[in-house]
């Protein structure tokens, strides 16, 4: 009698090495666009700290008049740069304070626009 060894063809190891491969694929692009969106919380935190920062320090400020400012400051081991349009907010009692911060300087989009409003 002869006897049959069992196993897998070559086909069908050829079919599960596709499979695992689109998985290990898959699972790689999944973790780039994770580590892509941390980055990008990351430098959207920052930035609303420095809006955050600017804020404080214009209502620290006596006699504030609506005008534009511009800046920067050092936070998480950068430079980060803000520009500030203050003007009168609708029924005249506040002003209204919105603060561009972006990475660089002259960068069209802003990281984050951050608004504020304070008694003038």
């Amino acid at each position: 009698m002869r006897t049959r060894l069992s196993g897998f063809t070559l086909l069908e190891v050829l079919v599960a090495l596709v499979v695992v491969a689109v998985a290990v694929a898959a699972l790689g692009r999944a973790g780039s666009q994770v580590l892509d969106s941390q980055a990008e919380l990351e430098q959207r935190t920052w930035a609303l700290w420095v809006a955050d920062n600017a804020l404080s320090e214009l209502q620290l400020e006596v006699g504030v008049s609506p005008g534009q400012r511009q800046g920067s400051a050092r936070m998480g081991g950068r430079t980060w740069y803000w520009t500030m349009l203050i003007q009168p907010a609708p029924g005249g009692e506040l002003l209204r304070v919105d603060v561009a911060v972006r990475d660089r300087p002259g960068a069209d989009s802003p990281i984050v626009m951050h608004t504020g409003f304070l008694a003038p």
